[in-house]
């Protein structure tokens, strides 16, 4: 068993209808299966209402399967005696850094997670320098978070989720609110993480830049996982992606333009280094 894992995982939203009193029930999360490996990096696509985000708050026991199982560290997210074994174990960074950061200075903040489980004073202050090293944030330990750029309060976020330990980070659409320096910011970050601390990175997004030097890549449709593999082999179905409603990174879109004109140029390039070699290659070969 990898470090979640989910078995036939479903999620209903029940709403009422104030006219009839009648339960009305949204299918969220339709028999999901899923294995993710300690130390990958995973991603998750899908356009608005695909499901994506009601997965990732399964991860970190916010939300309980209607139906079915999942597993973090072999621990079972429907067993309130585990919950804060489980969010030690996968910590959660959310979309918009102000709703999770609550010190009124960097280094208060990050320390205040692990300061909260009981950590030892001297500990915590280990915990809050190493996670600000991390993220590149130790400059900033003595600010005010209310004067940092969206990008620097993100690292932030993932700093105090860091100073928790945790094995896995999950994030849901971290830069949907940033710029895309401060997107910049924060993918770096997260892919440094993962290569240099092991950290199991689960990023949930709608950007598709984001995600090309992912391990493994899931798409998401209606609840469902309706595409899986790695980045080269999602984006080389430019026109299924289409139908799902997602795009491609930009080098990958205009490879295709290319190709669809006549031009044989080679499928699957992810990045504009790629493309600038493939057109080098185009010319050589003229």
């Amino acid at each position: 068993m990898g470090i979640i894992k989910a078995l036939n995982l479903v999620y209903d939203y029940i709403t009422r209808d104030d006219e009839t009193e009648k339960e009305i029930k949204n299918r969220a999360v339709d028999h999901i299966d899923l294995d993710i490996e300690a130390g990958d990096f995973i991603a998750i696509l899908g356009h608005n209402g695909s499901g994506k985000s009601t997965l990732a708050k399964h991860m970190n026991a916010i939300l309980q399967p209607t139906e079915g199982s999942l597993w973090v560290k072999g621990m079972d997210t429907s067993d309130d005696d585990r919950l804060w074994d489980i969010r030690q174990s996968a910590g959660m960074v959310f979309q918009n850094p102000d709703n999770q950061i609550i010190g009124s200075i960097v280094e208060e903040d990050v320390g205040f997670g692990p300061e909260n489980i009981g950590v030892p004073t001297d500990e915590i202050w280990k915990r809050v320098f190493e996670s600000l090293e991390a993220v590149d944030m130790m400059s900033y330990r003595h600010h005010s978070p209310n004067k940092l750029s969206g990008g620097q309060k993100q690292r932030v976020a993932i700093a105090g989720v860091m100073a928790m330990r945790p094995e896995c980070i999950v994030l849901d659409e971290p830069t949907a609110m940033l710029d895309p320096n401060g997107r910049k910011e924060v993918i770096q970050t997260v892919t440094e993480l993962n290569r240099t601390a092991g950290v199991t990175v689960i990023l949930i997004t709608h950007y598709m830049d984001e995600v090309i030097h992912a391990d493994k890549v899931y798409v998401m449709d209606d609840g469902h996982i309706v595409m899986n593999g790695t980045p080269r082999e999602i984006f080389t179905q430019v026109d299924r992606l289409k139908e799902l409603r997602l795009d491609v990174p930009q080098a990958t879109e205009l490879a295709y333009e290319l190709k669809k004109a006549g031009v044989p140029i080679e499928s699957g390039i992810l990045t504009i280094e790629e493309l600038e070699k493939a057109v080098a290659a185009l010319k050589c070969g003229m």
